[in-house]
């Protein structure tokens, strides 16, 4: 299987760079699942009905959230209409939606997408160990699905990769989302599952992680706000990671970083474009 994952997409140009550019990928890269993270993509803060739409639209088979899940106060009530929108399972019961999907690939083959959020500096949620553990006792890899994709959504990197050791050899895919940089350490783990500590952000790099750059700066030097936090909306860099995976065990066997447009040095899957 031939597996997209789209790091978070902020603001305007990050879902500029994805309408534009996933459709041609899909197609050229023939690719069989593609998520994103999208829990920025409304101004940078949550998501919007018409947004899941039009990220469905472009290409996208599900999509995951995070901490700013709830920003947009519709989502509270949409989410249970979207059937491929993911948000952290680790919530406590009762919030609204779902933290695993699974969802039909475009080759046919069924992949579920779990979403988990850190609780190191962030909300103290329920254990996110805890509750992978839970869905991939019901739902085992192969026997239960093709291939298993979840997205740690954490500030500190060493709760990502204690996630990606936590359950290698059950899942395809760990990545971690949230810090919107994307790091250097993709690759397959020991037992088989696609890892990086952070896929990156998919918007305007001529920022503080995504937001224009005058009111960051102005808060770290003087501590007072003066402004809200606005992404700004020049060219957008698309940051993912490329994963494909055996179709015999569902484990991953090659990994590449993606990153196109805007800014950052283009990294292709040079495996896929050789194909």
């Amino acid at each position: 299987m031939r597996i997209l994952f789209i790091g978070d997409i902020v603001g305007r140009s990050g879902r500029a760079v994805v309408t534009e550019r996933l459709p041609e990928l899909v197609r050229d890269w023939k690719l069989d699942l593609v998520i994103i993270n999208g829990e920025n993509a409304a101004g940078g803060f949550g998501i919007t009905e018409p947004i899941y739409h039009e990220l469905i639209d472009a290409g996208a088979d599900a999509i995951t959230l995070g901490n700013h899940a709830w920003d947009q106060r519709e989502a509270l009530v949409f989410i249970e209409r979207a059937p491929r929108l993911v948000r952290p399972i680790n919530y406590p019961a009762g919030t609204p939606g779902r933290g695993a999907a699974m969802v039909e690939a475009k080759n046919g083959a069924s992949a579920l997408v779990i979403n988990a959020m850190g609780r190191i500096f962030m909300d103290p949620l329920d254990d996110p160990f805890a509750a992978i553990e839970r869905e991939l006792n019901a739902c085992a890899l192969k026997s239960g699905a093709d291939a298993i994709i979840i997205d740690m959504h954490c500030e500190a990197t060493s709760e990502k990769q204690a996630m990606g050791h936590f359950v290698d050899g059950r899942a395809s895919l760990v990545v971690g989302t949230h810090t919107h940089v994307q790091t250097a350490d993709h690759r397959v783990l020991a037992g088989g599952t696609a890892f990086v500590s952070d896929v990156g952000m998919t918007g305007d790099y001529d920022s503080v992680i995504g937001m224009a750059k005058e009111e960051p700066i102005n808060r770290f030097l003087r501590r007072i706000p003066s402004s809200r936090f606005e992404p700004p909306n020049g060219p957008g860099t698309l940051c993912g990671l490329a994963v494909e995976t055996d179709d015999a065990t569902g484990l991953a066997t090659r990994v590449a970083p993606v990153r196109l447009g805007g800014l950052l040095e283009e990294a292709r899957a040079a495996f896929w474009d050789r194909a």
